[in-house]
């Protein structure tokens, strides 16, 4: 066994008689708020840097907030677009119908 692996045994047996886990549950603090749902998502550091540091230069918050709103905003975005690139689709059908029938 190293020394190092001593040195820490032996800090944990010298700490465990200072805390009491026995009503000690695994997992989350406390349930997730509605309508959200807990993950693991690897994203690039210098990403996930650019939102933190935009939450310290508005002087605190939340970057998951921000992270997530950018996400909202591109889901939302796309979705504009789809139901765009739809009713641009139809109304040259429908334009191109009239005239051929014209």
């Amino acid at each position: 066994m190293s020394n190092k692996s001593t040195k820490d045994e032996n800090a944990f047996h010298e700490m465990r008689p200072n805390y009491d886990f026995s009503q000690a549950q695994r997992g989350p603090i406390g349930p997730s708020p509605p309508n959200k749902t807990r993950i693991t998502i690897r994203i690039d550091t210098d990403v996930l840097d650019w939102f933190r540091q935009r939450v310290h230069l508005q002087g605190g918050g939340s970057y998951q907030r921000l992270i997530n709103e950018a996400l909202r905003e591109y889901m939302l975005r796309e979705t504009e677009n789809d139901l765009e690139s739809r009713l641009r689709k139809v109304i040259r059908e429908e334009l191109q119908a009239a005239t051929t029938t014209e």
